[in-house]
């Protein structure tokens, strides 16, 4: 039951981030009529970041990864059982092209029409590199420092992402497999999709190898304190309950 939740919170939370990425381009390209993809890429940045918070506030007690990623780096690190990535990344990729279909349907379009827009510049596989490789350096280093920040730090990092890379801020190989099913202004050519997911396995991968390393000492100090105060506490409470004081 404990991984149904797990599994049914990462469907819904693609399923959304997916319905606000490609459903606020939809509305600002109508809006503006396609004359100013410079405005509508920030009302995406602008509405991705306002409901990622919600998402990552909402439904991070129970799972909030909504990155295939972020789930592999997590096993890695042995943060959760292997036998869990690929339910993960099955609920991720699923959840995120409903949430494509359900925008497309929102606005009287297609349910599922194939992107035909060319994404495969050198410039924007390097940015989907940097994109995810700041994404998981923001989670690592929020988690670490201020846990009960993450939902804003994620939220503020991709949010401004999208509007300072060549890519305009993917970093997750869900969301670019799913955004070959709109032929609006977010879509992608699906023979565009192997290569940004191959650079975001490799920015991510990357990430994990210098933020741990950078985060190393710092858990190894943090260890040391706990082993410390377990140690401190045993010896209070034999002092307390058996009087032996000289331990």
């Amino acid at each position: 039951m404990k991984h149904a939740r797990v599994l049914v919170a990462e469907f819904i939370g693609s399923a959304f981030l997916l319905m606000v990425v490609v459903g606020s381009g939809i509305l600002a390209d109508k809006l503006n009529g396609g004359a100013n993809p410079a405005l509508s890429v920030l009302c995406v940045a602008f509405a991705t970041g306002g409901v990622l918070y919600a998402l990552i506030t909402s439904l991070g007690a129970v799972s909030a990864h909504f990155n295939p990623a972020v789930t592999l780096v997590s096993a890695f690190r042995r943060e959760l059982s292997w036998s869990l990535v690929l339910p993960y990344i099955v609920s991720q990729i699923l959840g995120a092209c409903l949430g494509v279909i359900m925008a497309n349907l929102m606005f009287d379009l297609p349910a599922v029409t194939i992107s035909q827009t060319v994404r495969h510049a050198s410039g924007q596989y390097l940015g989907e590199f940097i994109a995810i490789f700041g994404l998981l350096g923001t989670i690592f280093g929020t988690a670490r420092h201020r846990p009960e920040a993450v939902p804003a730090a994620v939220a503020a990092y991709v949010a401004g992402a999208i509007y300072f890379t060549s890519s305009t801020c993917f970093a997750n190989p869900a969301v670019t497999i799913a955004r070959t099913l709109t032929g609006t202004l977010t879509g992608i050519c699906p023979a565009d999709v192997a290569a940004y997911v191959a650079f975001q396995v490799l920015g991510a991968l990357s990430a994990m190898v210098v933020f741990g390393w950078l985060f190393k000492a710092e858990d190894g100090e943090i260890e040391k304190i706990r082993r410390e105060l377990t140690e401190e506490e045993l010896r209070l409470r034999l002092e307390r309950d058996y009087k032996l004081h000289n331990l």
